[in-house]
């Protein structure tokens, strides 16, 4: 009852024997592959116009590509390349470690104007489609975090390498009920939340998250 209240999964009492019980349907994995796969081909041709002028639209605000590519953490723990439209400057403050620097906050300065738009729209992980065709990812999962934000968080906080039982997503559960959160403390409260995606991993819940998202990137509010 409070799982369904509160949409989170509390893990400060798991077990490993208890990961078992939150094991994802390994059925509706496969099919949901093969619907992101189908679906992205479609929204892909759909949208081409659309990438080109925010493509073009970055490239005049800001010096520096379109596209910005980061190593990412993603499905069973294996390292990808991630793609999203640059929303922030090229330049980077050598003094700041890797970490550091994958650390965004909501009021970075780095962030261009045009950027903030593409952020609070969700536009900017439309190039993510290339990581979905790729079987990277999926439309909905638990968002993957930047290579050394991964490994930092793996070493602070319990059980958070099983996040990765399932594809992470451009959107996900965490997202639309947390939002972005960077700190150890924050992001072992997004865990819960992970945790209840993964526990109740069915298309009902897939489609609410798609719901909530639409929502967000129509009103610029909600979490994001």
């Amino acid at each position: 009852l409070q799982e369904r209240l509160t949409g989170r999964v509390e893990i400060e009492h798991l077990s490993e024997n208890t990961l078992g019980a939150l094991n994802p349907d390994d059925l509706y994995l496969k099919i949901k592959q093969a619907i992101d796969w189908l679906g992205t081909l479609l929204v892909l041709l759909l949208t081409l116009p659309l990438l080109a002028a925010i493509a073009a639209i970055i490239r005049l605000e800001s010096k520096g590509p379109a596209l910005f590519s980061q190593a990412r953490m993603g499905y069973r723990g294996k390292i990808f390349t991630l793609h999203k439209f640059r929303t922030m400057t090229t330049a980077r403050d050598s003094t700041q470690s890797a970490r550091e620097q994958a650390i965004t906050q909501d009021d970075d300065l780095r962030i261009t104007r045009f950027g903030r738009i593409l952020r609070r729209t969700r536009l900017d992980e439309l190039p993510q489609m290339i990581n979905i065709l790729r079987g990277e990812m999926s439309w909905i999962g638990p968002r993957p975090e930047a290579a050394p934000l991964s490994e930092w968080y793996e070493q602070e906080l319990p059980f958070y390498r099983y996040r990765h039982i399932v594809r992470p997503g451009i959107s996900g559960w965490a997202q639309v009920m947390q939002g972005h959160v960077a700190s150890p403390d924050q992001v072992l409260s997004k865990l819960h939340y992970d945790f209840y995606y993964i526990k109740n991993f069915s298309p009902w819940l897939d489609l609410l998250i798609v719901l909530k998202t639409v929502r967000t990137m129509l009103t610029g509010f909600g979490a994001r």
